[in-house]
């Protein structure tokens, strides 16, 4: 629902359009809804594939506002919301998503369930790179991997998105963390605590042997997809190794996986958005995450360039190039 208030927005009108800065009418809560006002939104890849045209398992046609995460405060309340009241802070993964608005906007109506207060020690901007890539790294070592201490856990792409925070999460946890990336990555990887290993320069078999004197990795957390999909699928540790990935999307050979005796789950976060389906978990993942980051446990990594509205061109163009230095965000 929409009302006679208006409000700035930016508007991707087709497949790889330029982002149009537009007045349109500001959203009106319904029931079980919240209306935020947005400070900032998290830029994600799947956005950009959204703007390309190239996402049709986001469901999100164009024209259309983009942005998923966000960070800011709660305007008002909709008929049947309690625990949120004006002036609220909040963050949230929670729009841009089948056919809702997006984030990239002043305003936005939100499911009251995937809403969380936004951690204290983090600014509106740091709150809004996370959201996304927090709740797929909870979902695939907390949900599903169930990782603990004493584990020994490998993340491949430690210094992206998921990957850093997956690299926290596990180590909160009480786990040993293992991380492949780059050479150019290997401080950031262990900055966050994680042993570095270069993917270019050791194969599986070598860095299973050195690591886990050959046994394999009891999680293995695959945030890249395609070929590295299939190299987790040799670093699980024989019996108990669980791999996750959330880009698990292609054809692969699960023979390696099984001969080890080992298991696989796929994660796929957008499903609450799409289906309405698990809302409530993942507001209780911000929520739990939040007590981490509040206790100096999980830091989000953010890319020191600042955008607006006006120049969230320059965003993307810095998410297409690849040439972020941790998350973009767009702030309102």
């Amino acid at each position: 629902m929409t009302g006679s208030l208006g409000m700035r927005a930016l508007i991707v009108d087709s497949a790889n359009g330029p982002l149009r800065l537009a007045s349109i009418q500001q959203p009106v809560p319904e029931a079980g809804q919240v209306l935020v006002r947005i400070k900032a939104s998290g830029v994600n890849p799947l956005d950009g594939k959204i703007r390309a045209g190239q996402a049709a398992h986001a469901r999100q046609p164009l024209p259309a506002v983009l942005g998923m995460d966000l960070a800011g405060i709660v305007e008002a309340v909709g008929a049947g919301v309690s625990g949120w009241l004006p002036g609220d802070e909040v963050y949230a993964m929670a729009t841009g998503i089948g056919g809702v608005q997006g984030s990239l906007a002043e305003f936005a109506v939100v499911d009251s369930r995937l809403l969380a207060r936004k951690p204290a020690n983090l600014s509106r901007r740091e709150a809004a790179g996370l959201p996304l890539v927090l709740i797929t790294a909870w979902e695939g070592l907390v949900d599903r991997a169930r990782v603990r201490a004493g584990q020994k856990v490998l993340i491949h792409g430690g210094a992206g998105g998921v990957g850093h925070v997956a690299v926290q999460l596990a180590r909160a946890f009480g786990a040993e963390v293992f991380a492949t990336g780059s050479a150019g990555q290997q401080t950031i990887i262990e900055g966050f605590g994680a042993t570095f290993i270069d993917y270019r320069k050791s194969t599986v078999e070598e860095y299973v042997a050195e690591h886990t004197a050959g046994e394999g990795f009891d999680i293995v957390y695959d945030t890249v997809g395609g070929a590295t999909l299939d190299a987790s699928f040799k670093a699980a540790r024989v019996y108990h190794g669980h791999v996750v990935s959330c880009l698990g999307w292609g054809q692969h050979s699960l023979a390696p996986l099984s001969f080890r005796g080992a298991t696989y789950s796929g994660v796929f976060t957008l499903l609450p958005l799409l289906t309405g389906k698990g809302a409530e978990h993942h507001g209780q993942v911000l929520r739990e995450a939040a007590k981490l980051i509040e206790a100096g446990q999980l830091t989000p990594l953010l890319d020191p360039r600042q955008f607006t509205l006006e120049t969230a061109e320059a965003a993307y163009d810095v998410l297409a190039t690849g040439a972020a230095k941790g998350r973009l965000v767009i702030e309102i």
